[in-house]
């Protein structure tokens, strides 16, 4: 198998001044590869060296989890590849360099001939400690977490051929690509065959047969050659890295063989490879070449940058492995009584008090259990939950939206108008290379099972926000742009932040004329809290000294906030993957008994207080509880933490200002009861009026509204006698042209 670093390694012997033999070399003479200063034979003693003797009783990786750090490292890391069989062996620079500085320098300067030397030394010292193992091709040496890290700005033609290790994120990756290894030619006069190896990305293509000596009769036959996998991947500047008032930076690197597919576009990455330069050919057709050189990097290793980050739930992964004490911690943790308390004060904990509005967002990330009915007819049904905040400016709305996609590892954090719909979605492009028209994915494409979170809801336009209809119930974005028709997987949990119309809250309006958000889209969210300043001195006084508590933190402090977040962490983990709560026959009958009462309390008023959108709610919320005990189980306190926070969220924004009663119709169609019914009596009144006063064709508008008034025992504000026109005018009963009304009998 060849890799990107794995190329024929010439050696040759450099002669020294007196003539030895080349066989038996002699002190003054030293058989290196040309052009470096790399020995072999000393190379692989010294790496095998390290791979025995090597110790880190300081280690704190992921993947050094489960070994004994007082025995040699890498010897145990060989074990496991003779239990697993999976050839390949990771080694961190830093190790390397610690142990021998001189290695680790061949290593970064001449890591084209080393690390084929590496895998020699690893194979002779596998095959000698496990003579039995099969293997299906040799094992490869990857090394990662060079010292030589460069920002991606910095890389300068110092760096051809070294190796290096980059962070970024990956924004694109392209189709596999097959890269020829072996040519095979035949003769269309005899039908002799002859195989021609590919040197440097070229074929030397054999002008004469060697059997009948005709020339120019061999032919290229492509399903008998040799090809292998490769794939271009382009990855972006992270934020972080960026000085200020820069754009991003991008880099073109090549994965090859198995290190395709690694990596998908929305993943932060650590890439170490071999940073190259290939000059650039002016015509295809011609051989000149220009002076300016194309670079891209050659990957050997790839390293997801998620540590700060909850861990991804990715199905076809390998689970992620929870040593033995981490699962039973954890599982001591979720038997304990208070443990929904516990995590929901650990999320956010410099966020003052909102402890409803925290335990929504910890259901969110724990998410309800994937369930498929597409036999029925039904399809996916869906297991986010859909969150909106909506509230007074300064109640850290946005900031609990950005701890949120800081903690989530598929997360997307974009504001309302700095969004256009295509960028959430996906648009058509030509792509630079293949000149193709390709489908690039958007913001709620990339958050596929993550959260993407959306600030300043309210200020988005109409067109982008139509978008999330579709996303928001059946979890797919169906695209039929520029002849490319498909449907994609768009499986996030939306969490969205909006301010009221007039900027603050105006208490006398509905929550629909307050947030002004189509009542299509609002029905799909799950819960929406409403984020009210309570202009009260006792709570301004506690916020501000919590406030001005966080500046004087001391380390210890911020070290224990650390160390929930590696449970947190992990809880949510383990819980995403390993439980699937199903309900209990107790849990069904309390959620049916809740969803009627819900219908009931409406139905006394003329007011409508559920849809069964609202039930599919209160089932994911009580599945999200569930998995945070641990439980296979959903049993009735689940139920009930569900209807209690359902309610919680409802009660603030589904209360109708008139009447001071929960009206979910509110939600669905933007109107309460009350107001349909005051509306249509007004409506009614008004037809009394036009009729009492016999035939007069035309009325002036202004008379008609005073004569009602004078009439009505409730003040008629000037908007409900316009409404009440409207509405005779849908029946055709009259017509108003400026100023006139005109019957149409």
């Amino acid at each position: 198998m060849f890799n990107a670093a794995r190329v024929n390694v010439i050696v040759v012997l450099q002669p020294s001044a007196d003539n030895a033999v080349a066989s038996e070399p002699s002190a003054g003479q030293n058989l290196v590869i040309w052009g470096t200063d790399v020995n072999v034979g000393a190379c692989k003693e010294k790496f095998q060296r390290f791979l025995q003797r090597f110790i880190d009783p300081t280690s704190t990786e992921d993947e050094n989890a489960g070994l004994d750090l007082n025995e040699p490292l890498y010897m145990q890391k060989l074990e496991e590849i003779s239990v697993v069989g999976e050839p390949v062996l990771n080694v961190n620079c830093r190790h390397v360099q610690s142990f021998d500085a001189e290695l680790y320098r061949q290593l970064i300067c001449y890591p084209q001939e080393v690390i084929p030397t590496f895998d020699m030394a690893v194979n002779e010292l596998f095959f000698e400690r496990f003579p039995d193992s099969v293997l299906e091709y040799q094992i490869q040496v990857r090394p990662y977490n060079a010292l030589k890290t460069k920002n991606m700005r910095n890389l300068n033609p110092e760096d051809i051929d070294q190796l290096i290790t980059l962070g970024g994120m990956v924004i694109r990756t392209s189709q596999l690509i097959p890269e020829m290894q072996e040519a095979f030619f035949q003769c269309q006069v005899c039908a002799f065959s002859a195989r021609v190896e590919v040197d440097r990305g070229r074929i030397a293509e054999p002008a004469v047969c060697r059997n009948c000596n005709n020339t120019h009769s061999l032919t290229l036959v492509h399903n008998r050659s040799v090809f292998s996998d490769k794939q271009m991947i382009k990855i972006q500047e992270s934020p972080e890295d960026m000085p200020a008032g820069q754009t991003p930076h991008t880099t073109i690197l090549y994965a090859h063989n198995d290190l395709v597919d690694k990596v998908q576009p929305g993943d932060r990455v650590n890439i170490t490879g071999i940073y190259r330069a290939v000059p650039m050919r002016v015509n295809p057709r011609q051989s000149n070449v220009k002076s300016v050189y194309k670079t891209h990097i050659d990957a050997i290793h790839f390293r997801k940058t998620d540590e700060k980050r909850l861990h991804g739930v990715d199905e076809d992964a390998e689970q992620k492995l929870f040593t033995e004490d981490r699962v039973q911690t954890l599982k001591e943790l979720a038997a304990k009584p208070d443990v929904y308390e516990r995590l929901a004060s650990a999320l956010a904990p410099s966020i003052y008090e909102h402890e409803d509005i925290k335990k929504g967002i910890l259901l969110q990330l724990f998410g309800g259990t994937r369930k498929d009915f597409s036999q029925t007819g039904r399809g996916n049904f869906r297991a986010e939950v859909n969150i909106l905040l909506c509230g007074d400016p300064g109640t850290s709305k946005s900031q609990l939206l950005q701890y949120v996609f800081n903690l989530v590892p598929r997360g997307q954090y974009t504001s309302g108008k700095g969004s256009s719909a295509v960028g959430l979605t996906a648009y058509v492009m030509k792509d630079p290379e293949t000149r193709q028209l390709v489908l690039q994915t958007g913001a709620l494409v990339l958050s596929d099972n993550g959260i993407c979170c959306i600030d300043e809801f309210d200020k988005m336009s109409d067109n982008t926000r139509s978008v999330l209809h579709e996303v928001m119930e059946q979890q797919t974005l169906s695209i039929a742009k520029a002849g490319i028709i498909c449907q994609l997987n768009a499986r996030t949990a939306v969490l969205a932040a909006a301010n009221p119309v007039e900027s603050q809250w105006n208490p006398k309006k509905t929550t629909i004329e307050n947030i002004q958000l189509p009542h299509t889209l609002l029905s799909r969210f799950d819960l929406i809290f409403l984020m009210l300043d309570p202009q009260d001195e006792a709570y301004d006084r506690r916020l501000a000294h919590h406030l001005v508590s966080l500046y004087y933190q001391t380390e210890e402090q911020m070290e224990e906030e650390f160390l929930d977040m590696a449970v947190l962490k992990d809880f949510i983990a383990y819980a995403r993957t390993y439980i699937s709560p199903r309900l209990s026959e107790e849990a069904s009958q309390a959620l049916i008994e809740a969803y009627v009462d819900m219908r009931k309390i409406g139905s006394g008023r003329g007011m409508v207080s559920a849809y069964p959108r609202q039930l599919e709610s209160l089932i994911r919320l009580a599945e999200a509880h569930a998995k945070v005990r641990f439980s296979e189980k959903v049993e009735t306190i689940d139920v009930e933490e569900a209807k209690r926070l359902h309610r919680e969220a409802l009660k603030q924004s589904a209360t109708d200002p008139r009447t001071g009663f929960v009206d979910i119709s509110i939600l669905t169609t933007g109107m309460s009861a009350t107001a349909r019914k005051r509306k249509e009596e007004v409506a009614q009144a008004l037809k009394k009026l036009i009729q009492a006063k016999g035939k007069t064709p035309a009325m002036k508008y202004q008379q008609l509204l005073e004569d009602l008034r004078g009439q009505s025992e409730t003040a008629v504000t000037k908007e409900l006698f316009d409404e009440a026109l409207r509405a005779l005018a849908d029946e055709d009963y009259l017509t108003v042209t400026g100023k006139t009304v005109r019957l149409l009998a």
